[in-house]
C-alpha cells in the first residue's frame, strides 16, 4: 500500500501515515526504482494500534516502548497496565485541580457582577482580579 492507501485503510490522514514513520512507528519498504514507500498489513495494524494508544492517553515515547517490546517478543501488558494507572491517577489530579479553577472562577464571576470597574492607581491593576475574593475590599473604595 502507498501513504494514501494505508491512510484510507486506517481512516487517518497521510500526514499521520507519514508522522507515524517519521517517528519510527511504522516501517515501509521502499521501492529502489522510484523511491516510493509501501506499507504492508503489519504496518496498517501498527497504525491502528498507535491511534488506539493515543485515545488511551498513552504519549509517542510509550508506544514506541510497547511497540518495542512487542517486536521482542516480549509483552508489554504489564508496562501497559502500570503506566495507564501512572496516567489514570495523573488525569484525576488534573480533573480534581480543574473542578477547584472552575468553583474559583464561577466564585470570581459572581463577585464581579457586584463590583464596580476601576481604573490602575499605581496601587492596582485590576480590581476585578486583585479583589475577587474580597469584594467588599472593592466596593467601598474609590475608583
Amino acid at each position: 500500500m502507498k501513504v494514501k492507501e494505508l491512510a484510507t485503510a486506517a481512516d487517518v490522514t497521510p500526514d499521520t501515515v507519514r508522522f507515524y514513520t517519521r517517528e519510527g512507528l511504522l516501517r515501509p519498504s521502499r521501492n529502489p526504482d522510484n523511491n516510493y514507500q509501501y506499507y504492508d498489513a503489519e504496518d496498517l495494524r501498527r497504525l491502528r494500534f498507535a491511534r488506539k494508544a493515543r485515545q488511551l492517553g498513552f504519549s509517542l515515547p510509550e508506544i514506541r516502548q510497547i511497540l518495542g517490546q512487542a517486536d521482542e517478543h516480549h509483552s508489554p501488558c504489564p508496562m501497559v497496565r502500570d503506566v495507564f494507572e501512572q496516567r489514570l491517577a495523573e488525569v484525576e489530579r488534573e480533573i480534581a485541580e480543574l473542578q477547584q479553577l472552575r468553583t474559583r472562577m464561577v466564585s470570581a464571576l459572581s463577585a464581579w457582577q457586584e463590583m464596580p470597574d476601576g481604573t490602575p492607581d499605581g496601587h492596582t491593576i485590576c480590581r476585578l482580579i486583585e479583589h475577587w475574593d474580597d469584594p467588599a475590599t472593592c466596593s467601598d473604595k474609590e475608583h
